[in-house]
């Protein structure tokens, strides 16, 4: 935040509290003009003094304390030990009220009305004066205090808010700083196997390669894609690795076309490709299908991907689907669902449901 813009903000907050202290005062002080043009019959010019100096009064003590407050660093201490202090202030508060007003009071009976009035008795008159500063101090105080109490809860709410938001946002790098060496790793590994069996074939997947990093380097910033755009990474991995695999490998898919512009996590379609050709297609002498449906059900999108193969109950979760996993907790608060469960006939689906948000997702 730059000097210039911390001076206008303090400007404003003092605009603010200038202007309820005029505002409140001056719609107090009506009720005792009031009383003393109708009553005491002041005449207009006396009242209007009167008015001013009632108004005066209460700003005076008010922003006393304020400045009190500020340099004891009052607005800083928890709730209980602030109460502690509030009460014996408000009293003290209002009894320097009652003595102002009661000495206001005698000079305008003694200098401008000709009466003579006893000093003392004139400033120690109480009632109903002191209830008058009771009630008025009070919520003057406590409205002050309420204020600042609010201000400081919604700072800590927008700082927790920026806190939460750095948090999610570097676990999210942390993760897709993991998931792209891993996918860049299988690469080269497929590629590794082409240089010696077919140069030509090398050369094309080399070409793919660099098409896909490059995609994957531009969207590295991206926590959502496009699931278009996240197809066209797919396409490109399955012709790549089908060099490797030949007809041992095949794609079908069944994508319903409303959904090409809704966004969904970076590279989380192609980790399941990937996934289901590496614990799948690659164990099968025969190979097989990679079965890719995208579709809308109840508000949800759903992407399963379906491969030939068993589920290793004595082995982990690697570690792409476990960064998957929780890029899709972080991203979408625990709304999101992945699961790995076995079919029949010695079949894999592995599923995202991702919750439709048009206004966030769509573009």
């Amino acid at each position: 935040m730059g000097v210039n813009k911390i001076i206008n903000l303090i400007k404003t907050k003092v605009s603010l509290y200038w202007k309820c202290q005029l505002l409140g005062w001056s719609l107090v002080s009506i009720y005792w003009a009031y009383t003393v043009y109708n009553r005491d019959n002041y005449g207009v010019f006396y009242t209007l003094v009167n008015y001013m100096l009632d108004i005066s009064i209460g700003i005076f003590l008010t922003h006393m304390y304020r400045q009190f407050v500020i340099k004891a660093k009052w607005s800083i201490l928890p709730i209980k030990p602030l109460l502690i202090r509030l009460l014996p202030t408000i009293i003290l508060l209002a009894v320097m009220y009652v003595i102002l007003n009661n000495f206001k009071w005698y000079a305008y009976w003694t200098y401008v009305a000709g009466n003579n009035k006893n000093l003392l008795a004139s400033i120690l008159y109480w009632d109903p004066i002191l209830l008058t500063g009771l009630r008025l101090m009070s919520i003057w105080v406590l409205a002050y205090h309420l204020y600042h109490y609010y201000q400081k809860e919604v700072i800590t709410a927008k700082e927790n808010a920026k806190l939460t938001l750095i948090t999610k946002q570097a676990e999210l790098d942390n993760l897709s700083a993991q998931l792209n060496p891993h996918f860049l790793f299988n690469s080269l590994n497929s590629i590794k196997s082409l240089v010696v069996e077919n140069p030509n074939v090398a050369r094309r997947a080399i070409d793919l390669l660099s098409d896909l990093l490059r995609s994957s380097l531009y969207d590295k910033d991206k926590d959502l894609i496009p699931i278009k755009n996240e197809l066209s990474l797919v396409y490109d991995y399955i012709e790549l690795e089908k060099m490797r695999f030949e007809e041992r490998l095949q794609l079908k898919t069944n994508i319903d076309d409303d959904l090409n512009n809704y966004k969904i996590p970076t590279l989380s379609i192609q980790l399941l490709v990937e996934n289901a050709i590496k614990h799948g297609i690659d164990l099968k002498v025969g190979g097989g299908v990679v079965f890719l449906k995208i579709y809308k059900q109840e508000g949800d999108i759903y992407i399963t991907v379906e491969n030939p193969g068993v589920i290793n109950q004595h082995k982990s979760v690697g570690l792409g689907l476990k960064n998957l996993k929780k890029r899709l907790e972080i991203q979408y608060k625990d709304k999101a669902v992945f699961s790995l469960t076995a079919k029949e006939n010695d079949c894999i689906v592995a599923e995202i449901v991702i919750p439709m948000h048009i206004e966030d997702e769509k573009i």
